[in-house]
């Protein structure tokens, strides 16, 4: 099947997205049938720190007509903090939507963990993955707007500074100290802190899980 992304948000995650089904798909020996629009992440920042979910939907809904007029057969956001207007959004999506969030509890309970510690954006963490986990407690970070203040600017730049790593770190350690088995990188672009770094707990890449579901989708059903 053909995978349309509502990428750009931020460019970092995207190109992250980009090289994991690559190798996803080139490990499986398949071909990889992949449109990419790229939405404009400044945007998507105003749109959710001011609640506006029927206008971000509405951008998106374009994207998703572009997306569809190339071929693809399923949309998806490429962003765990640009699911705040996800039901928004499926109710006029011109294609079939599909959340990066939803396949969390499943991988979660494979995993056995029960309670996960999320770092990202504060429309993440604070509202506990917009519902759509059922199964999995979640906790949020104790100093959550240092949090989201330094993910966005690490979004926004495609940069993150050895400051901001270790604030990152500190913070999903006090999570693990409370109780968390794992550590969700909630935000997409978190890559850019903890890929190549040890930071002395179990972490989960959303981007990972993400990618998996995508790859078992459009070649199940090819």
């Amino acid at each position: 099947m053909h995978i349309g992304m509502i990428g750009g948000i931020g460019p970092a995650a995207t190109v992250a997205y980009y090289q994991r089904l690559v190798a996803a798909f080139r490990d499986l020996g398949k071909p990889l049938d992949l449109t990419i629009v790229n939405a404009h992440v400044n945007t998507l920042v105003a749109n959710a720190e001011a609640g506006r979910k029927q206008q971000q939907a509405e951008v998106y809904a374009g994207l998703l007509a572009r997306l569809k007029a190339t071929g693809a057969d399923f949309g998806t956001i490429t962003s765990l903090g640009g699911h705040f207007c996800f039901t928004e959004t499926e109710a006029i999506s011109p294609l079939p939507l599909v959340s990066a969030i939803a396949p969390m509890d499943a991988c979660f309970a494979a995993a056995g963990i029960r309670t996960i510690g999320l770092l990202g954006a504060r429309q993440v963490t604070g509202s506990q993955l917009f519902g759509q986990l059922t199964q999995t407690q979640i906790l949020a970070p104790d100093n959550l707007d240092a949090v989201h203040s330094n993910y966005l600017e690490t979004a926004l730049t495609a940069k993150c500074t050895e400051d901001q790593r270790m604030l990152f770190f500190r913070e999903g350690q006090k999570m693990i100290d409370r109780g968390a088995d794992a550590i969700l990188l909630g935000g997409s672009d978190l890559g850019l802190a903890f890929d190549g770094h040890d930071p002395g707990f179990p972490v989960v890449d959303g981007v990972d899980v993400h990618v998996q579901h995508l790859v078992k989708l459009a070649t199940e059903t090819a």
